[in-house]
């Protein structure tokens, strides 16, 4: 059974920092591309970040030069590093693993001004 654990979250001041975590298990780590989703409130989920297995990124342009996806392999991992945060950052970020499309349950970011 495949299973997507979320971290990291939480409320933090405009232009503060967070970094998010997603490990996962029960699935070929290693070999798939992995994604960083949010859903603000009343909005549709969007992509934030992608990184394929070699380690390939893309971003949203809303946060290029903010947030940076990474990987550890090696432990299951991928990271979303966000800085300069902004209150429309707000929103449920969830990972995905885009092969077989799994879903973690997501962590709430909330950016106060």
């Amino acid at each position: 059974q495949v299973r997507l654990v979320e971290s990291g979250g939480g409320l933090v001041q405009a232009g503060g920092s967070l970094r998010l975590s997603c490990v996962a298990s029960g699935t070929v780590f290693g070999s798939s591309a992995m994604g960083w989703y949010h859903q603000a409130p009343g909005k549709q989920r969007e992509p934030v970040a992608t990184i394929t297995s070699g380690g390939s990124t893309g971003y949203a342009d809303s946060v290029k030069g903010r947030f940076t996806i990474s990987r550890d392999n090696a432990k299951s991992t991928v990271y979303l590093q966000m800085n300069s945060l902004k209150p429309e950052d707000t929103a449920v970020y969830s990972c995905r693993v885009i092969i077989g499309n799994f879903w973690g349950q997501g962590t709430q970011v909330t950016v106060s001004s």
